[in-house]
């Protein structure tokens, strides 16, 4: 089959664009080398939607930064995610650097983010009182919040499939060659063919590129180390704080998270091994001594995981977005604010492909997905005529986060379904409490054979190579 544009990579901005093109006319398909959606950098980061004040005005990063956060209260309605405008809190911890805050709020309003607002440091502490007593000021950005990542990306995936996107897994494009008629794709699972190819590869997007464009890009692999704390520390801070950006960007972030947790990162080390996700403890060290400076007591004995993500650093310091061979088109460089600006990415590239191939509205689009149930959101009485319903939503698998086989099966038959342990922990939840999986990945591993007709050895975590179960079972 020839399809009419076929995405590479299937992270949020891959995810965002196949989603604005089915709303439109035609075939497309995404190809993604991991065994699921969200599986690279759009899964390891801050999980913060940007007010858009840090960018430089006229870039790329600054106008689908801006645009991406105004679009994202209307997404996360119609995808049936969780998102909370919480506010964010750039803290100035010297007297001296206040004329940077101001350069800060001034890139700000000539980006055209609303709601910023120069506080003295008595007055942030007032609405953030665990703010260290070093902060002499702050900026306040109102639009500023937080999201799951991972349920964004599925979010967007899903709603794409339902209007009629193909998604192909464990799919890497190797080799990518011009023809008369578009593209041909070699990929490990055979070649595909398209009109036009959208290069969503993260951090190696490079690679891609170089292949067919004259002018190359070098993208640089940016290690990001995080320390995730529980539940009980999820109130230290009420908003995203951040210090005043230094050379690598925002430096060190005490966030609650939509799901209650406290998170304290990232650090910043450029690396040369792009599949490099290992946390050091030299890099958790250099968190915890950092995230003292603009918050004090943060909970460091709370902490219930540590992970790491790859941002993709291009040398020219933006978003690389357009046509950039005939019928190739690029979405490459995408670092923060990345995540926040995956909506708008999607629409100003999808309507560059439907422009070049003049593909027509679909009138079918349905802009409306709808996430699993989760019970531990439902009342009472709701949660009683569930189980009623189904008495599997009233078998709880997992104790730290209370979920139950009903959740759990219901994600394994989704529109594209959990096939893996890391798959129904991003979907439901399960496995992300206090005790990491500790007691509920077995049951999990039992479901996932029972629902799928494999066996425990066929079982991965993520991909094709991290099996559990090392010895087939009887």
């Amino acid at each position: 089959m020839r399809y009419d544009a076929v995405i590479i990579g299937a992270g949020v901005t891959g995810s965002a664009i196949a989603r604005e093109l089915s709303r439109r006319q035609g075939t497309f398909l995404v190809l993604e080398r991991a065994s699921d959606v969200c599986e690279g950098t759009s899964k390891a980061n801050s999980a913060i939607v940007h007010a858009g004040f840090d960018a430089e005005p006229g870039t790329m990063k600054a106008k689908m930064n801006v645009e991406g956060n105004e679009r994202m209260t209307q997404l996360a309605e119609d995808l049936d995610i969780p998102f909370k405008r919480v506010g964010a809190f750039v803290v100035c911890l010297n007297e001296e650097d206040k004329p940077k805050l101001q350069e800060l709020y001034d890139r700000g309003i000539a980006n055209g983010v609303k709601g910023l607002r120069i506080l003295t440091g008595d007055e942030a502490r007032a609405q953030e009182p665990n703010l260290s007593d070093r902060v002499c000021a702050a900026m306040l950005a109102e639009t500023s919040g937080i999201i799951c990542p991972f349920e964004l990306t599925l979010g967007l995936a899903e709603s794409a499939a339902k209007n009629g996107v193909k998604f192909q897994f464990n799919t890497e494009v190797e080799n990518l060659e011009k023809t008369a008629n578009g593209w041909l794709l070699h990929t490990n699972q055979g070649d595909v063919e398209a009109r036009t190819v959208i290069n969503c590869a993260g951090v190696h997007a490079d690679a891609l590129h170089n292949q067919v464009c004259d002018k190359k890009l070098h993208i640089t692999a940016r290690k990001g180390e995080y320390c995730l704390l529980d539940k009980t520390a999820g109130g230290h801070v009420k908003s995203t704080i951040f210090q005043l950006p230094g050379k690598y960007g925002k430096g060190v972030l005490v966030s609650p998270t939509v799901h209650g947790n406290l998170l304290v990162g990232p650090t910043a080390v450029d690396v040369e091994d792009k599949e490099d996700t290992a946390t050091t403890a030299l890099g958790l060290a250099d968190l915890q001594e950092k995230s003292a400076l603009g918050v004090k007591n943060v909970p460091l004995r709370q902490v219930i995981t540590s992970f790491m993500g790859l941002r993709a650093h291009e040398d020219g310091d933006d978003f690389t977005l357009g046509e950039t061979a005939e019928g190739f088109f690029d979405a490459a460089g995408i670092e923060s604010p990345g995540l926040s600006s995956a909506p708008a990415i999607g629409a100003y590239i999808a309507g560059l492909v439907a422009e070049k191939l003049s593909l027509p509205e679909n009138p079918g689009f349905d802009p409306i997905r709808k996430g699993t149930p989760r019970l531990n959101e439902l009342t009472p009485e709701e949660r009683a005529a569930k189980i009623r319903e189904n008495p599997a939503y009233g078998n709880i698998i997992c104790r730290c986060e209370e979920i139950s086989e009903g959740e759990i099966v219901d994600a394994i038959h989704g529109i594209l379904g959990a096939r893996t342990l890391d798959g129904v922990k991003r979907r439901t939840r399960a496995g992300m409490g206090r005790c990491q999986s500790g007691f509920c990945s077995p049951r999990v591993m039992e479901l996932l054979c029972r629902e799928l007709g494999m066996t425990l050895d066929e079982v991965r975590k993520n991909g094709p190579d991290s099996q559990i179960v090392l010895e087939k079972t009887r």
